[in-house]
């Protein structure tokens, strides 16, 4: 053995005798050196000296030993500002090493190294800067590649930890970055130094961002060497356009962003597409409309299979990107207002902001409008928070053939901060002064936002206002686009559209026959009926408003026509018909699918929120083909986003999503259904009570009876749709909900607990009768169960029950609860059940579900029988219930009553029992042991 001394006998006598006593047999032996020796050796060294001498070791693993233990050093020496120092300087010496193992490895310690320093900044000023800064840096360019990944893994770890200053990251580090991306660079150093770059932009901030790296970033991109860096480049082009702002965005870093949607390298392209969306976040609306939307279009229709998948899973969460938090349908329910006026109201909005769809918005109305976009916002007013109207009035009706194609001009998105409804009051609109007349206005113009921003002239014919454009001067603002600006949405169609309807219902008649051309012949008799009638209301109201209504100055007619102004223009007439379709076929409830044609099918599914071109593309990824040509999961990726498009888009466009919903519903794919299973309670939220009922109501029904894999989506936010639901749809769940208990395998006891979890919530939405003739079973039924994480649950479910119960009006509820669980659990011929009973006062008591003199009514004559139950483990749960939650409840510590002299002689009983755990936990002090972790304890202890 090495550590061991070697014995050895000398049997021989020294022959000359030199004055060396004889030695007995027992002391002739020779003390060899061990290994234990040189241990002791190095103790007795000081900590730098033991740094020094396996520093200079020819031994290639006791440097890395010296590197690994820098950290301890410092530690030991850290008292001592020379030794710090000391230690530093051998760091930097050590960084020398030609042993790549030993400088990855010192790389590696630097971090905490420097944190070290940070900590202890008094003692070692400067330490990081002086010394192991430049060591990381350096390495950056390191020949070895695993010191390279190392020194840059710790450069981005000090940047998070903020542990480099400013002035250093300016001056030393960024500007090694910047060299190691020159044209002459190594290609594997230039590649990294990029995705280091790119990495560490969202630390650094804006002002380096744009002054040090957004330079050689864009130079990057147009890399036409290797197409390695411009790949880096995609990948990270989102986290640069979010630091460094919309305006560099849009001037520096798009057109590079163009470039590389469209390089030769398909992998570049397919990176493009990931970022897509966060690219879009940093651009205004106009330029997410008009060019990153035929931008992304062409990324859909790539020749390369990958690029193609990667446009498809971000469509949804860029489509997401067009919407404007202000009129998310979130917070627009106010006033009182009925479902049916919102919904009237939010279409009025709409036909506004689409017929105003070419006029600019002025500086001083942009300054009224702070929640919205500098360039324009698309969104204003497409997304409502009232419930959709089964119904739509005629007047809606005549007034949504008025509005104009999804492709028109992103301007006219600038005028809907002014569009907003008086009686939607946000932040924008108390600063702007908006809605201050609405209390005035009559009832069918309460709801009307064109008032809000924009005095109305009267109503005036076609050929009227052709005379007027040519003898007025318009606004330096609309001069250009005076003749071709529709008025503003109104409630009545042209003379002239009439016409064109009239006409193109006459040249369908003969082909009246066909059923499509019936279907039309229908739609667009009622649009035609619906105007007229509309006319003539409009007239009377337009009479009454022109005395008090003045002109606003400096309005060219052609711009500023009022709510009771004429129409689109005659050339308008069919492409507005568009939009006049989806709504007669959505609110007058012509529903069915047969009366229409493709073209009117693919008319129904219009809307002005998005780029028709983008919704269309969303919408067809439930088609089986794209699953075979793009991606099989394609389904999936389109029902994970669904929320966020039909966030985007509004509940008032919900009727295009309503057919894509009800296909990824029915998708053969059980992973596509959970999708939706887990969003459907996001979903309600956003269209609320009507159009939940209506059209998600089915579907839940029906993921209610599918794979446990989908049922447990809908398990786990039960609650949160229920409560979505009218009271008298609501209890029809009560029936089904007993179904939850069965799985399609026993084992998966996860599906029970939550649904004791959620049975917890649903007890506020029911009444005390609903819970104790339905929840009551269910949760009698847990708390017998095989698995002792579904009974912990089912415990507070059993107690909150008794919570609500007793403080119901008819008291008897509670009493004949707490009976039950007296006959069914704390007489049970099963100590389990015993045991549970225990659990369930426990609760009660630490949760206050009881007052004290009712639960010692009720629960504790029969929870202190259990002292004499036959079975320790009932025994040793009652001592810690009476002992540790009991007796700490002030009703038993300062009253003396009959009821705490019989805990008092349990407690004594129990003291003196033959099992030792039941004397142990009846005489320990309350406060010595966690009463939860002994009851879990003991819970599984009983699986």
């Amino acid at each position: 053995m090495a550590d061991l001394s070697l014995l050895q006998e000398d049997l021989q006598e020294d022959a000359d005798g030199s004055g060396v006593d004889d030695y007995s047999s027992e002391s002739d032996v020779i003390i060899v050196p061990s290994a234990l020796d040189f241990v002791s050796q190095d103790e007795m060294l000081t900590p730098l000296g033991r740094l020094d001498k396996y520093a200079a070791s020819e031994n290639v693993f006791n440097r890395q030993m010296v590197a690994r233990s820098l950290l301890d050093t410092l530690r030991e020496v850290c008292d001592d500002e020379r030794d710090c120092v000391a230690v530093l300087e051998r760091i930097s010496r050590l960084a020398d090493d030609s042993e790549p193992t030993v400088r990855a490895e010192l790389m590696e310690q630097v971090p905490h190294i420097a944190l070290f320093c940070q900590e202890n900044r008094p003692a070692i000023p400067y330490a990081f800067s002086k010394y192991l800064l430049p060591i990381v840096v350096r390495y950056l360019a390191d020949q070895n590649n695993q010191v390279r990944k190392t020194s840059q893994a710790a450069l981005l770890a000090l940047l998070e930890q903020e542990l480099i200053e400013r002035f250093d990251v300016e001056t030393k580090v960024c500007p090694v970055l910047v060299e190691l991306t020159a044209p002459d660079s190594n290609d594997d150093v230039k590649t990294e130094a990029v995705a280091i770059m790119c990495k560490m932009a969202p630390m650094v901030g804006k002002d380096i961002t744009e002054r040090l790296i957004l330079p050689r970033f864009c130079e990057m991109c147009c890399d036409c060497r290797m197409f390695h860096v411009r790949k880096v480049c995609a990948a990270n082009f989102g986290d640069i356009c979010s630091v460094v702002g919309q305006q560099a965005t849009e001037e520096m870093l798009l057109p590079r962003f163009f470039q590389l949607c469209s390089d030769n390298v398909w992998g570049v392209r397919k990176a493009c597409a990931e970022c897509f969306m966060a690219v879009s976040c940093a651009t205004c609306q106009e330029i997410r409309r008009t060019k990153l939307s035929a931008l992304f279009i062409n990324l859909i229709s790539d020749p390369s299979r990958w690029v193609r998948q990667a446009a498809f899973q971000s469509l949804g969460p860029f489509i997401s990107t067009f919407a404007n938090p202000s009129s998310s349908g979130q917070y627009f329910k106010e006033e009182n207002k009925s479902s049916e006026d919102t919904s009237v109201e939010e279409k009025n909005r709409i036909r506004d902001q689409e017929a105003l769809e070419d006029a600019e918005l002025r500086p001083e109305e942009a300054a009224a409008v702070p929640a919205v976009s500098s360039a324009s916002v698309d969104l204003e007013g497409m997304v409502t928070g009232g419930t959709e109207s089964p119904r739509q009035p005629p007047g809606e009706t005549g007034a949504s053939l008025s509005a104009l194609s999804s492709e028109a001009q992103p301007e006219a998105t600038s005028n809907e901060g002014d569009g907003k409804p008086g009686n939607c009051r946000s932040a924008s609109q108390s600063e702007g002064g908006f809605g201050a007349q609405d209390p005035a206005l009559p009832d069918q113009d309460l709801f009307n936002s064109f008032h809000f921003w924009r005095t109305p002239l009267p109503n005036i014919d076609l050929d009227m206002e052709l005379e007027q454009g040519t003898g007025d001067t318009p606004s330096p603002e609309g001069a250009e686009d005076t003749p071709e600006v529709p008025g503003p949405a109104s409630a009545n169609i042209t003379m002239a559209t009439r016409k064109e309807l009239e006409e193109m219902i006459e040249n369908l008649e003969p082909h009246i026959d066909d059923p499509d051309v019936k279907a039309q012949v229908d739609v667009l008799a009622a649009a035609l009926r619906a105007s007229s009638l509309d006319a003539r209301d409009e007239a009377s109201e337009a009479t009454r408003r022109a005395p008090r209504d003045e002109p606003a100055t400096g309005e060219p007619p052609g711009c500023g026509l009022g709510h009771d102004a004429t129409g689109p223009l005659i050339s308008d007439a069919v492409e507005s018909l568009d939009s006049a379709l989806c709504y007669i076929r959505d609110d007058s409830d012509l529903s069915t699918n047969s009366g229409f044609s493709p073209d009117e099918e693919r008319r129904s599914k219009v809307q002005d929120v998005v780029p028709q071109a983008l919704l269309d593309q969303y919408l067809s990824m439930t088609d089986p083909s794209r699953a075979q040509t793009v991606d099989t999961e394609i389904a999936k990726h389109c029902a994970y986003s669904l929320p966020g498009v039909a966030l985007t888009l509004g509940r008032q466009n919900w009727h295009c999503l309503r057919e894509t919903y009800e296909a990824l519903a029915s998708d053969m794919q059980w992973k596509v259904r959970r999708t939706l299973a887990f969003s459907i309670h996001e979903l309600a939220v956003i269209l609320g009570d009507q159009l939940t009922a209506a059209d998600l109501v089915p579907i839940f029904n029906g993921f209610l009876k599918d794979l446990d894999e989908v049922r447990i989506g809908v398990l786990k936010h039960l609650h949160d749709f229920l409560k979505l639901l009218h009271i008298d749809k609501r209890r029809e769940y009560l029936y089904q909900l007993q179904e939850f208990l069965v799985t399609d395998n026993s084992r998966n006891w996860r599906f029970r607990a939550e649904l004791a979890e959620q049975l917890i919530l649903l007890l506020e939405l029911y009444s005390p009768r609903d819970v104790y003739d339905y929840l009551r079973p269910i949760a009698l039924n847990l708390c017998a169960d095989k698995v002792s994480s579904v009974r912990w649950v089912s415990y507070k479910l059993v107690s909150e029950m008794v919570r609500k119960l007793h403080r119901a009006a008819p008291p008897s509820f509670g009493v004949d609860l707490i009976r039950e669980l007296v006959e069914s659990f704390g007489r049970c011929p099963r100590w389990s059940g015993r045991q549970a009973f225990v659990f369930v006062c426990q609760t009660v008591i630490e949760d206050d579900c009881l007052p004290m003199d009712q639960f010692a009514l009720h629960l504790m004559p029969h929870l202190l029988t259990l002292a004499n139950d036959r079975v320790p483990n009932v025994r040793v749960l009652l001592a810690k219930t009476l002992r540790q939650t009991l007796l700490e409840k002030e009703y038993f510590l300062t009253s003396a009553s009959c009821h705490q002299e019989a805990v008092e002689q349990t407690i004594v009983a129990l003291q003196m029992d033959r099992d030792s755990d039941v004397k142990y936990f009846a005489s320990i002090h309350p406060a010595s042991t966690k009463v939860s972790e002994d009851a879990m304890s003991t819970a599984s202890s009983t699986y």
